[in-house]
Formats: C-alpha cells, sequence, structure tokens
C-alpha cells in the first residue's frame, strides 16, 4: 500500500510512524511533510489546501490512500477532490467538516441529535456584544466561529476581557460564539466514523492552557495522556451511545455522512458528559499518545474507513499501561513565536516534530509548537518520567514547555 499524509505536523509525523509499522504499507509520502517526517516518509511541496494539487500528487506516486490530517484542507474540500478523483482517502467531506469549521452549525446538529452541550449565543455585531455577554457569566467561554488552530477560545472570569476577544473577533470577520462555561474534568474521544458505524480509540485528556497548573492563554494543545485512571467504567460506551452516534445518524440524515475521525471534546459533569466542541480530524497532541498504544496495523484502521469497510473490522487491539506526550514550545508561543533557531537532539527516540524544517542540513524551529515528545509506560508514572527524560535531551533556544502533564492523574487529584 502506497499511502499519502497530507499535513506538516506532529500529528501527521505521529500518523506517518504509525503507518510505518503497518507491513502492508510499503511506501510512505507526506505533503508537505517537516524536518521529521522526512525520515520516514517523502516529503512533496505541496498546498495541501489546494484539491487540484494534492490530486495532482496523488496520481503522481500512484495513492492506495491519501490521509487528510489538518481542518483547514477538509473545510476547503480537499477530500471531496480526491474521492471525485477515485482514491480511498481518510478524511470528512467539506460538508461534513463543518462540524468542526462552523461552531455554530455544530450546535444545530446536536440540538437536532439532542445532545447535550453548553446554552450558546451567536453575535455578529459589535453593538450587541456587551447585551449578550449580560446573559452568560459569571465565567465567559467566547469562542471565534471558524478556524482558529485551538487559540480561538477564550475562557475567564474578566469581562472585559472576555469582551475585547468578541470584538477582536467580530472585527476580524467571524460571528462570536458566547456559550455557557461547562464545569468538571475534560476529555477527549476519538471515533472512527463510516456514516451510521462508530468505533472509539483510547480516551485522552488534552492540556490547553500554556502554563503548569492550567494557567496563562489557550494554546492549540501543550500535552496529553491516556487512558484515563480517573474515568468510570462504561463511560467510553456512554459517550459512543449518548453523543457520537446520534451525531453521525443525524449527519446521515441531513444527506452529509460523516467519514474518517470525529473528535469529541467533552466536560465530564454531574449529570454525565457534555460536549465543548467537536473537531473532524485528529486532535493534536492526544493523537500522539493514543496511536503510540494502537497495537492494530493503521493502515488496516484508516483504510476500512476510507474504503467504507469500518463496520466490518475486528475489534481494535491496544497495547497495556500508558502514553504521555509533552509538548516543547517555541520562545513567545502562544503569541507570535520566534522561529528559525537550530534544534539539537530531535533525533531521539520518541521525538515527533511539528513546526521543523531542514535549512542547509540544520533542522530549526518553525512554528510555535515545535516537537512533541512521547513516553510510554506501564502506568502514568513511567510514561511521564519517561518523556521528560526523552525532552531533556532536545535543546532549544527560549523554548518552554509544561512540567505537569499528566501529573494530577498520576497523583489521584481528578474524580467526578
Amino acid at each position: 500500500m502506497r499511502a499519502l499524509v497530507i499535513g506538516s505536523g506532529g500529528r501527521e509525523h505521529a500518523l506517518l510512524l504509525g503507518l510505518d509499522r503497518d507491513p502492508s504499507v510499503t511506501e510512505l509520502h507526506a505533503a508537505p511533510g517537516n524536518a521529521g517526517t522526512a525520515s520516514v516518509a517523502t516529503n512533496h511541496a505541496v498546498d495541501a489546501n489546494s484539491g487540484d494539487a494534492v490530486v495532482a500528487l496523488a496520481r503522481e506516486i500512484g495513492a492506495d490512500l491519501v490521509v487528510i490530517g489538518p481542518e483547514v484542507p477538509l473545510v476547503h474540500g480537499v477530500a471531496d477532490a480526491l474521492r471525485a478523483a477515485g482514491f480511498p482517502t481518510f478524511g470528512p467531506s467539506a460538508e461534513a467538516a463543518q462540524i468542526e469549521g462552523s461552531k455554530a452549525y455544530a450546535k444545530d446538529v446536536m440540538a437536532a441529535a439532542g445532545v447535550a452541550t453548553a446554552r450558546a449565543e451567536s453575535v455578529t455585531a459589535v453593538d450587541d456584544v456587551d447585551a449578550a455577554l449580560d446573559r452568560f457569566g459569571p465565567t465567559w467561554v467566547v469562542k471565534d466561529d471558524g478556524l482558529a488552530a485551538g487559540k480561538g477560545v477564550v475562557v475567564t472570569a474578566d469581562r472585559g476581557a472576555a469582551r475585547a476577544h468578541a470584538v477582536d473577533v467580530i472585527e476580524n470577520g467571524h460571528p462570536v460564539l458566547l456559550e455557557s462555561f461547562l464545569d468538571g474534568p475534560e476529555v477527549s474521544l476519538f471515533c472512527l466514523v463510516d456514516g451510521d458505524t462508530v468505533v472509539p480509540l483510547l480516551p485522552a485528556q488534552d492540556h490547553k492552557r500554556v502554563g503548569d497548573n492550567d494557567e496563562g492563554p489557550n494554546t492549540g494543545g501543550m500535552g496529553a495522556y491516556t487512558p484515563l485512571p480517573w474515568l468510570p467504567d462504561g463511560m467510553v460506551d456512554t459517550i459512543v451511545d449518548d453523543v457520537v452516534r446520534p451525531v453521525a445518524a443525524e449527519m446521515v440524515k441531513r444527506g452529509n455522512p460523516f467519514s474518517g475521525l470525529l473528535y469529541a471534546g467533552l466536560a465530564i459533569g454531574a449529570e454525565g458528559p457534555s460536549v465543548v466542541e467537536f473537531n473532524c480530524r485528529f486532535g493534536d497532541p492526544e493523537t500522539q499518545a493514543v496511536l503510540d498504544l494502537l497495537e492494530t496495523p493503521l493502515g488496516e484502521v484508516l483504510g476500512a474507513v476510507a474504503n467504507g469497510t469500518l463496520a466490518d473490522l475486528p475489534p481494535l487491539e491496544w497495547h497495556d499501561g500508558s502514553a504521555v506526550v509533552v509538548v516543547l514550545a517555541a520562545d513567545n508561543y502562544p503569541g507570535t513565536p520566534r522561529t528559525g533557531d537550530p534544534i539539537s537532539g530531535s533525533h531521539t527516540e520518541g521525538v515527533l516534530h511539528a513546526g521543523t524544517k531542514l535549512v542547509d542540513g540544520t533542522i530549526v524551529s518553525s512554528g510555535g509548537r515545535v516537537l512533541s515528545v512521547v513516553g510510554r509506560g506501564a502506568d502514568l508514572a513511567e510514561a511521564r518520567a519517561q518523556a521528560y527524560e526523552r525532552l531533556a535531551r532536545v535543546e532549544l533556544d527560549g523554548a518552554h514547555f509544561r512540567t505537569d502533564i499528566g501529573k494530577a492523574a498520576e497523583e489521584g487529584r481528578i474524580s467526578l
């Protein structure tokens, strides 16, 4: 099988490494890829958001499977172009990708499906912001109703900060979504979805705030771990039955069935799970941890979705133990990151590349989240220890990372 992975981040590096472990995969390609993917795949300098360019590359290499990693190509219809050209493709249509591309659309689908989620209100005019803020609080959740790479959300008890973000979003041409605050620990659940068929992966927990103890602004994710020792038995089945399957069925009913990876971000409160957000693809950095524990060949898994045979896929098999991923971020991230700095130690086992590129034979930083480092162990303590041990071998001037990824769960400080 010749596999092509679209994207250039840590998620795509993890997907390529997973595919590389599958004996049925004979050839790997990445577009555009990064300095890390180049060690396992052939990188191609192609515009990932252009359906025509990606289709041309797929034809050139004779791809048997195309996996689209990021949300922007999906919302731009790259999966539609590939399918129209006859390529088995993992990733939803542009219409189905609106489950992430438009938070208002996602709310409409959830309401029709009877899925619990936060109360929400869309605001399109600056003059309406203050009255809308009066209807929420004392903790405000303010979201950019569009794609913002995980950084379009402000959760704050500071009304002024909430108003400033809402005005900024509207002045940048997007509606803003105000939501009621959902209390309770958050869970990320990835589900393979093919129409009405839903197959869950392991639950994970992301760490969105930039600093230890969940302080500082939101980011695209500073680390994650899986599985969740504090999550009650049966909760994954509850999430599938009460959240994911009804949403998948509603999308089938609307004539835009979902095919690919549906990510449910949830808060587990006293009354059960409520949806914080949906994504239309693998979430980063949870992907790196979850795929590290997947024992079933990844090409078989993704191919089953792409070829419409997910219902026939045998039960997934997983390695025992835990996996933890810690993100190494560039100076000033999640603001405008400093780039172009040389990186040493990035070929350490378990180090996945995200914002990197090769310049004259040297690996340098090229984005905000530069690397993600995965550790695996018999339990969270061992997995955390290995991740931070590996991270200590990497050097990047000005870089920062959280020291507490998975720590609260390891110490038993998370409960429902």
